[in-house]
């Protein structure tokens, strides 16, 4: 049986499902897979240090998740001019001469969305967060032909590189950088949360049940636990759900066909996960 090593370079990643989830799809393809959880500060390194070890060791592959998804591109060569665009990475393939980066963030809230929202467009979406899932999720937003994003980020910096990305890829969807949260709540259909806030560690929500009345649809990127304040808010005020664990689930796929080649079934890997996978994350 081939065997393949994998790993997840990020902070408070100790409850992560992504090892479950590439075990599972390595067993359902005839792979024998290990993948590793990898904290720089628990290893007593930097980013970079754990990066050069991965690669050192032979990993075929490694995902990257907060806060190290935008420090790693310069490492990287991007082979697809969107994806490049996007200055985020959260799924590094080792090859030579340079590593290969991918952002299945984006392949995966695209294909989570159409999968919960079947024939529809996001229409007028306010965003808290501008970082690099906040980076992904924006340009998936663009191709799902969304016709504003309003962001909030402590950081304006993130909004203007987020909208600067945006328009060098040649995307036209307009971006307006708001001074709060009210500003960028207004008149929306679409409430999207890319902060670690409702991650375990991170209590609370980016919005009050008050910026969030007359939503249509709400997705949160966090996916431990999988029931979050946000989206708990969210379901009171009458909006439709998309959660963590879905773009979790589909950006995992993407980057295992990355890693192994192999597109595995996704029906079955759903079911195989859908049990003590949910209900772990769920614990957070």
């Amino acid at each position: 049986m081939a065997r393949v090593r994998l790993g997840l370079i990020g902070d408070n990643i100790t409850r992560s499902q992504s090892p479950r989830l590439h075990v599972e799809a390595g067993r359902l393809s005839g792979i024998d897979v290990s993948y590793e959880r990898l904290i720089p500060l628990d290893l007593g390194l930097d980013f970079d240090a754990v990066f050069d070890r991965c690669a050192a060791e032979g990993f075929r592959g490694i995902n990257v998740t907060y806060p190290y998804k935008e420090q790693v591109v310069p490492r990287l060569d991007m082979p697809d001019p969107l994806i490049a665009g996007i200055r985020a990475c959260n799924t590094v393939l080792f090859s030579s001469p340079r590593p290969e980066g991918h952002n299945t963030d984006y392949s995966g809230f695209v294909a989570a969305f159409r999968a919960r929202f079947p024939g529809e467009t996001p229409g007028r979406v306010a965003m808290a967060g501008a970082g690099g899932v906040g980076k992904a999720v924006a340009f998936a937003l663009a191709g799902l032909g969304a016709v504003e994003l309003r962001v909030y980020d402590r950081d304006p910096g993130r909004v203007r590189g987020l909208a600067e990305a945006l328009a060098a890829a040649g995307i036209a969807m307009p971006v307006v950088s708001c001074t709060s949260m009210n500003e960028a709540a207004e008149s929306i259909e679409g409430l999207v949360n890319c902060t670690p806030l409702g991650m375990v560690g991170y209590p609370g929500s980016a919005m009050t049940l008050q910026q969030m009345r007359g939503a249509a649809w709400a997705f949160d990127a966090v996916y431990t636990p999988v029931d979050t304040q946000f989206l708990q808010q969210a379901e009171r005020v009458g909006a439709r759900t998309l959660s963590g664990y879905d773009l979790f689930f589909h950006q995992g796929v993407d980057a295992f066909r990355h890693f192994t080649g192999i597109d595995v079934d996704a029906g079955a890997l759903q079911g195989a996960l859908s049990g003590d996978m949910r209900e772990g994350a769920r614990q957070g």
